[in-house]
């Protein structure tokens, strides 16, 4: 590669990278983000399935920060992981089996639809169309299923077997890219009853095991990083650091925002982000 084609390629990488790092959490789909700009932007390789490997490296990046973020909340689950110690409620053994609970109903439809989704839905178009109804299905879900909150389950760290179920079959919607995993599970923790400080912070800490392990086995799948060029490795750099340090600035200006406004105004982006996307198309401006 030479000079000035990796100057722009790194440029590429930075810009992604931001938006990784800006829409990883929010409920506008990452994935679905990434779709667009890397189209947009010619952002491509001479190895196959480079770019795909990059968008999940990137997306480690991300969780990296949540890891950083709530470290001390991890922390002490790890310190108080068995119920001996502090009884089975308040054990970290109770809070990660919680997370593998809601990891089912998302593993199970995962391998069945994943490679399905891969080939026929990562395109601009569809994820316009997913963007623009998922934004119109946030809007009805926080209006009938913000405020119903029916006993307990307001602490993320206390969250029972049917909440973690719920959000797990909500976060099934993910498989689509557009939809966001951030939006689905943060609905499914609405309607399971939490509260949405609560549901933001779970769907956090869900992100961890789930994005991991999607991450590493698609990395695998796809050849590991054996075949990758030097210039390639800088790029993964870029866009791992660059989505990290975005994102642990977002994770923080979110929680605070959800603690006293409406999620609508993500709806209203989505919507007319994704007429944006499709007057873009029509006009030529992707590949």
């Amino acid at each position: 590669m030479q000079t000035m084609d990796m100057i722009i390629s790194i440029i590429k990488s930075f810009i992604l990278g931001i938006v990784e790092g800006i829409t990883e959490f929010l409920p506008v789909s990452s994935t679905g983000h990434l779709v667009i700009f890397e189209n947009f932007l010619g952002f491509e390789s001479t190895t196959p399935s480079f770019v795909e490997m990059y968008t999940y490296v990137i997306q480690l990046g991300a969780i990296l920060a949540v890891i950083f973020l709530y470290w001390g909340k991890i922390k002490d689950t790890l310190i108080n992981f068995f119920p001996q110690k502090v009884g089975f409620e308040k054990s970290g053994f109770r809070f990660w089996l919680m997370l593998a609970i809601a990891c089912i109903p998302g593993g199970i439809f995962g391998v069945l639809l994943n490679d399905l989704s891969d080939k026929y839905l990562f395109t601009p178009v569809v994820v316009a169309f997913t963007l623009f109804f998922g934004g119109i299905w946030m809007i009805y879900a926080e209006s009938k299923f913000r405020n119903n909150k029916p006993g307990g389950g307001g602490d993320e760290l206390n969250v029972t077997v049917k909440q973690a179920l719920i959000i797990g079959a909500f976060q099934v919607l993910a498989i689509i890219p557009g939809m966001s995993r951030s939006a689905s599970t943060i609905i499914g923790g609405w309607v399971a009853g939490l509260s949405t400080v609560a549901a933001a912070e779970f769907s956090f800490f869900l992100a961890i095991p789930v994005m991991v392990g999607m991450s590493f086995l698609k990395i695998v799948k796809i050849g590991g990083f054996s075949n990758l060029t030097s210039e390639e490795i800088i790029l993964l750099i870029v866009g791992f650091v660059v989505s990290f340090l975005v994102a642990m600035v977002v994770i923080k200006k979110f929680i605070a925002y959800l603690q006293k406004k409406s999620m609508k105004v993500f709806a209203y982006y989505r919507m007319i982000f994704a007429i944006v996307v499709l007057l873009a198309g029509i006009f030529g401006f992707f590949g």
